[in-house]
């Protein structure tokens, strides 16, 4: 009879447990559940160490093969999951109802990515590839070789793999420290579009570097050399959602990350490659750890007024605030920049001010709204490299003065009041003298 006396206590915690858990999840940027393709179980062995960092951090991994017949990535009109790890170069097509056209809705959704290829990528996989901006090389054979910048191994002559160390200077993308040992990377280059402001290079070759079939004898110059060959590239989309991009699947094994390196022509041997904490830190990235914005608590009111009006003024003194903040991997805490600004836009910015921060997270301004009448806009459109942009508007009346608004008197008109007075007398004067004196 004991039992069912502690039942209700039992259920209890377990309530709170849940309602606890709900909780957290909810206060942050991203939710938990990933989604890993992999084209053979034995690379969730093989990459253990990776999964288990992610894992480590509270993600929730549901690994499956890339053709399994029982794949989707929605279900009623919802996603099942919040972010795609995609570990399966070769496979030719995917299983269920995924295909490519699946995965890019998937992004167009706002959720993020990780894609790893190899020499064996598939149609499928530079296919998803070159939508998200990243063009690998045409050639099927072909690796990145170099035979400057290589890590020195016991095979003579391989010069496929590369200890790079060429990385994107973004404490917001690799975190604030630095990484000191080389990165070890073997597989296959990629190009970017320079214009394409959306596609960052975060580890690019050295200038040294060519992609080329590393089995044959070079006929023709490579169509990727130097610096333009990017080996992991990221993404962040309009819509926030993230993907990386990396040309090599053993960047992320356990063999990649727990053995050292020592770059050719270099004295210094790292006992441990740069892998480790380059793979977290860009995981931390893409699944929204760190770098992610939110903007609450949009105000706009007159001077020494508190409430939001439905109309301003012609030079009414208008006050602006917005408070923002940045997700730490914990919890939220106050973004503090000098860099925010708003707009006060019809058509074109009538104004254009930089906001002050009281380092609290609150960023605020005040100014004169313009002698000009209309439709205006409050708008903030902030985009800096690593973070969420952010994108507010609001919109407001600007109206006139009311005819009963105007001063009775105005200054600037007083030589006009004076004419008309001179007037109206010299016509009485040259009345009365027209009149009697003749």
């Amino acid at each position: 009879m004991a039992a069912p006396r502690h039942l209700p206590l039992i259920l209890l915690i377990l309530l709170l447990g849940v309602a606890a858990a709900d909780e957290g999840e909810e206060g942050a940027p991203r939710g938990r559940r990933l989604l890993v393709l992999v084209d053979d179980l034995a690379v969730r062995s093989s990459h253990s160490a990776f999964f288990g960092s992610l894992q480590a951090r509270g993600l929730d991994l549901d690994f499956r093969l890339a053709d399994d017949p029982k794949l989707s990535l929605h279900r009623y009109g919802q996603y099942l999951y919040d972010g795609l790890v995609l570990f399966a170069p070769s496979t030719p097509r995917f299983g269920g109802s995924l295909d490519r056209n699946a995965v890019l809705e998937f992004i167009d959704a706002g959720h993020d990515m990780i894609l790893a290829a190899d020499s064996s990528a598939s149609d499928l996989i530079r296919g998803i590839a070159a939508e998200c901006g990243v063009d690998f090389d045409e050639d099927p054979e072909a690796m990145v070789i170099d035979h400057i910048n290589y890590a020195v191994t016991h095979a003579e002559g391989d010069h496929t793999l590369i200890a790079g160390d060429d990385l994107i200077k973004s404490d917001v993308i690799l975190g604030k420290e630095k990484i000191e040992a080389p990165v070890s990377f073997r597989g296959i280059g990629h190009s970017v579009n320079p214009s394409n402001s959306l596609v960052l290079k975060v580890l690019t070759a050295s200038p040294s570097a060519y992609s080329a079939n590393p089995k044959a004898k070079l006929t023709s110059p490579p169509s990727l050399t130097g610096s333009a060959i990017s080996l992991v590239s990221v993404m962040q989309a309009r819509n926030n959602a993230r993907v990386l991009v990396s040309g090599s699947l053993d960047l992320f094994s356990n063999r990649f990350l727990k053995s050292g390196i020592e770059k050719a022509g270099s004295k210094m041997r790292y006992e441990k490659a740069g892998n480790e904490q380059f793979v977290t830190e860009t995981s931390k990235w893409v699944f929204h750890e760190r770098g992610h914005l939110k903007a609450v608590n949009v105000k706009h009111n007159k001077v020494g007024e508190t409430n939001e009006p439905g109309m301003y003024r012609i030079n009414d003194d208008l006050e602006y605030s917005v408070e923002i903040y940045e997700w730490s991997g914990t919890s939220w805490k106050p973004y503090v920049a000098d860099d925010v600004q708003v707009q006060f836009y019809m058509m074109s910015p009538y104004v254009l001010k930089t906001l002050s921060t009281d380092n609290k997270g609150v960023f605020s301004t005040s100014f004169k709204a313009p002698d000009v009448y209309g439709v205006f806009q409050f708008k903030v459109e902030y985009q800096r490299l690593g973070y969420t942009g952010l994108s507010l508007s609001k919109q407001i009346p600007v109206r006139p003065y009311k005819h009963n608004e105007y001063e009775r008197f105005i200054t600037s008109a007083y030589p006009y009041y004076a004419a008309s007075f001179s007037t109206m007398g010299a016509f009485f004067i040259f009345s009365f003298v027209y009149l009697y004196h003749k």
